[in-house]
């Protein structure tokens, strides 16, 4: 039998600029086995600089332009730190990353964006927004544009080429009473072709953009600008796109730079580390210096994918980049035109945009759909029902969607002896075993989970999170840890770094809750699985799931969703913002939450792998109640119940639906969410109707989108939804 092939180097991308999204892409379809790849980037999103203008004036929705990296990564192989890097330890060979532990590499490659903020001019940062990075003045003009003042004004600082496209865009989207001011210090521009200039001209009149040359901004100021020569250029909305800087980190990390930006060699490496190259509009090219464009990053993108695979491998020579000397520049004109910048030669029209819109859309289209890639066939033959074990093709999902069905659990449970020690009160069925503590009592449980994402310190600290939410439900406070890692095969100095991001983010969320991580467990085995067993003290009776009355309202502390999500990510069907909002959700403790409960509760469990139906109804069995949940109340993870009804779900969706017999609902995409396997959950607690109110507006308090859902009432356990 073949052995998996052991990660033995690492490589690290910072940022997700225009080049690593393509060699992610060419990566994804040839992958170079043992290289673990880790994208660094504060977004799981980035946006393409081609579409902005037409993106600003209405020709393009938001997520028409932005590169989803959750699914880029997925489909790569490659683990997404979501983090925005803040340095470089080259002695070291580590990447800072802000709120998290540095990263190791042996290679590293940089493709952040860049800024065009203008620190030095007063109020700049105050009252005016800049064109880069992107996804932020997308942001801020989506909002600025969605509800536009009376006669809206605005003011772009800098006439270059970009400053002119959005100054047009803008007059496009605002209509023709807005007020769109170009201001240029210099002569408007002046970087391109006398006949392109001329065309551009003529469409800023056309389009009745005022545009003031020879005069630069003074000082920004709340509702206008203020020119050298004392003028006052009213707006409502400042936009600044006459610089490009980059991140200032890079000051500090001892390499070459060039007006801030790192100076590569001909095959795109640092000319001061070997280890690093660099890409896209961070690069300065010192062989051959060029404008930043991203038609550039777009052509370095196979150069740097084979020189990092020759690096990497030790084989093969490094290919130099040779950047061509002139380049076709569409430049967006508003109303639907274009101008076209080559060789001197004017072309302008209706058709230059159609080619520009057909160009940007082919190439977003490299990422969205990515391409499909063949699954290993199964050998043959195989044993019956080795096919259907397998989901008919579908992969078996991570987290609390890999335990087992909550039917065959109870029925392995139905076997064990009843606890024969004196001091053990409550053994299985409830959240976790009690056994009796001096004079109170002490909480144990274990919680292991099948990795999710390629990132451990996120995995680390959401299972811990998942672990934790027995000894909250219970009302205990945590008190130790044990941890049990089993890793991937890989090379000694992969495991060290690993294990030392486990431990940090596991050590984090544990110390924070009061607890210690007191030892553990390692091995090596065929995939990463991270668990912990922990214990928790009570000063008096915990509670437990068989205390509820009736007239107890229902109240839940976190959103469900995240059994869909996670399953349509591992599909790359889920959007990546969806995707790092369920993250958050479910590295977020409920430690507070659970002080705030406990106090009032009758009975309280947390919601985990087999959905808040079937926790709810474990609660129902234990205090002999029927509930009824308002659906409509539920709360929700963004995009969870779009891919519900797209068909997306855990594989342990069918096995919790086996609870439908005691349960009275109309069937929807919403509903099935109620069976959504959840990882890290929140706390679902029968509280008295009388203190509800005051609950939920302390839980408010502490920023818990916690919500009052149903009730219970005298009846065999059955839940009728309603909604």
């Amino acid at each position: 039998m073949q052995q998996p092939i052991p990660l033995t180097r690492d490589i690290v991308f910072v940022g997700g600029g225009h080049a690593h999204a393509l060699v992610l892409r060419m990566w994804g379809m040839k992958p170079i086995p043992g290289v673990r790849l880790t994208l660094v980037s504060p977004d799981p999103t980035a946006a393409y600089s081609g579409m902005l203008p037409g993106h600003v004036a209405g020709h393009y929705p938001r997520e028409a332009l932005q590169i989803d990296l959750v699914k880029l990564a997925r489909f790569a192989g490659a683990r997404l730190v979501l983090g925005r890097a803040t340095g470089i330890d080259r002695q070291a060979r580590r990447v800072m990353v802000e709120g998290r532990p540095s990263l190791a590499y042996d290679l590293l490659s940089v493709d952040i964006g860049i800024s065009s903020d203008m620190p030095a001019l007063p109020g700049f940062a105050e009252h005016a927004v800049p064109a880069k990075p992107l996804d932020a003045f997308a942001d801020r003009w989506g909002a600025f544009a969605a509800a536009p003042p009376a006669n809206a004004s605005v003011a772009v600082i800098g006439a270059g080429v970009a400053g002119v496209e959005l100054a047009l865009a803008a007059a496009q989207r605002l209509g023709q009473d807005a007020r769109i001011t170009l201001i240029e210090g210099g002569s408007a521009l002046a970087a391109v072709g006398r006949g392109a200039r001329a065309a551009l001209l003529r469409h800023i009149a056309r389009a009745g953009v005022t545009l003031i040359e020879g005069c630069p901004a003074a000082a920004v100021q709340a509702g206008g600008v203020r020119l050298v020569d004392g003028r006052l250029v009213g707006a409502d909305f400042i936009l600044g796109a006459a610089a490009t800087r980059a991140q200032g980190w890079l000051a500090d990390t001892g390499l070459a730079l060039h007006d801030g930006f790192v100076i590569v060699d001909e095959y795109l490496r640092s000319v001061t580390d070997p280890a690093i190259f660099a890409a896209g509009d961070i690069a300065h090219l010192a062989h051959a210096p060029r404008p930043k464009a991203g038609v550039f990053a777009v052509r370095e993108a196979p150069i740097l994918l084979a020189n990092l695979a020759a690096a990497v491998t030790g084989k093969g020579r490094l290919r130099p980049y040779h950047p061509q000397r002139d380049y076709l520049k569409l430049v967006s004109a508003g109303a639907g035109r274009a101008v076209a910048d080559k060789w001197g030669l004017p072309l302008d029209g209706k058709w230059l945009w159609r080619w520009k819109d057909g160009i940007d859309r082919k190439f977003m289209a490299r990422f969205d759909p990515l391409p499909a890639m063949p699954r290993p066939a199964l050998p043959e033959p195989v044993a019956a029902g080795v096919a259907e074990e397998l989901g008919r093709g579908k992969p078996m999902c991570g987290g609390c969607g890999a335990k087992v069905g909550r039917a065959d659990l109870a029925a392995a449970l139905a076997e064990l002896p009843q606890p024969r020690r004196g001091d053990v009160i409550w053994g299985a069925g409830d959240d976790a075993a009690v056994l009796r503590h001096g004079t109170g009592t002490q909480v144990l449980t274990t919680d292991h989970v099948r990795a999710f994402t390629e990132d451990p310190w996120i995995l680390a600290r959401i299972t811990a999170v998942h672990a934790l939410g027995d000894i909250w439900s219970m009302g205990a406070r945590p008190q130790a840890a044990l941890v049990q890692v089993i890793l991937p095969r890989m090379a000694p100095r992969l495991q060290s770094e690993t294990l030392r991001e486990i431990m940090a983010g596991a050590a984090e969320v544990f110390a924070a809750e009061g607890a210690d991580v007191v030892g553990g467990h390692t091995s090596l085995g065929a995939e990463l699985t991270l668990g912990y067993t922990v214990t928790g003290l009570c000063d008096g009776a915990p509670v437990t799931q068989s205390g509820a009355r009736p007239g107890d309202l229902l109240i839940l502390t976190k959103p469900v969703g995240t059994g869909v999500i996670l399953a349509a990510e591992m599909a790359l069907a889920a959007p990546g913002a969806a995707v790092a909002q369920a993250l958050r959700s479910m590295s977020r403790p409920q430690g507070a939450a659970a002080a705030v409960l406990a106090p009032v509760a009758h009975a309280m469990t947390d919601v985990t792998g087999f959905g808040l139906a079937g926790h709810l109804l474990g609660m129902l069995d234990a205090s002999g109640l029927a509930a009824t949940l308002d659906l409509a109340a539920m709360p929700i993870l963004p995009g969870a119940e779009d891919l519900s009804a797209s068909g997306h779900g855990s594989t342990l969706l069918p096995a919790n639906r086996q609870s439908m017999s005691r349960m009275l609902l109309t069937e929807s995409p919403r509903a099935d969410l109620l069976f959504d396997p959840q990882t890290a959950g929140g706390l679902l607690a029968a509280v008295p109707e009388g203190q509800a109110a005051d609950v939920l507006a302390r839980l408010a308090d502490l920023g818990e989108g916690a919500a009052i859902i149903g009730g219970l009432e005298e009846g065999k356990p059955f839940i009728t939804v309603e909604g």
